[in-house]
């Protein structure tokens, strides 16, 4: 959702490139990507892509889903371990570091993060009712942060958008 909020926003669209296994747009300030992979090889596509246009790992801004962030929160960090998740884990493992930035956005109910058999529903299943105007807030926020980092680098992003009152 965020990369198409961002593709809009940006004027642009996304165009199958098979050979990566992804969607890409280009923009003024550098590429979106959208891998069409599962989940866990989506780090394929990062790094084809980083490669060719020779863009470091440093100038990837993974952009993720994060059951460990309650619904509507942002997280801006500059690099880290995968926290679990096998996208990450799959760009960590394809990029070669750990070292990229990455916005993490919050999906977790209420309640927290979903137990046992109810993860894999949660994280491909749809938001409820209830949660669609949090949803489509925190949308426009997260393209904002990643509007922000290309302008004014992750530091300053971070400051803006790792906010608890945000939330």
């Amino acid at each position: 959702m965020v990369m198409d909020a961002l593709a809009a926003r940006l004027g642009i669209s996304f165009t199958l490139e098979k050979r990566w296994d992804c969607l890409l747009a280009k923009f003024s300030d550098g590429w979106l990507v959208k891998p069409q992979t599962y989940m866990n090889a989506s780090g394929r596509a990062a790094a084809h892509v980083g490669r060719f246009f020779k863009i470091t790992p440093a100038e990837t801004l993974a952009v993720f889903d994060d059951v460990d962030l309650q619904l509507g929160r942002l997280r801006i960090r500059p690099g880290g371990s995968a926290g679990g998740h096998n996208g990450i884990r799959s760009m960590i493992q394809d990029l070669g570091t750990q070292d990229f930035p990455r916005l993490k956005v919050g999906i977790a109910t209420a309640s927290g993060r979903p137990a046992g058999d109810r993860m894999v529903g949660h994280v491909l299943g749809r938001f409820a009712e209830s949660e669609k105007e949090t949803v489509l807030l925190t949308v426009g926020r997260a393209t904002d942060a990643v509007l922000e980092s290309i302008r004014s680098g992750v530091g300053a992003a971070m400051n803006l958008f790792n906010r608890k009152e945000d939330a």
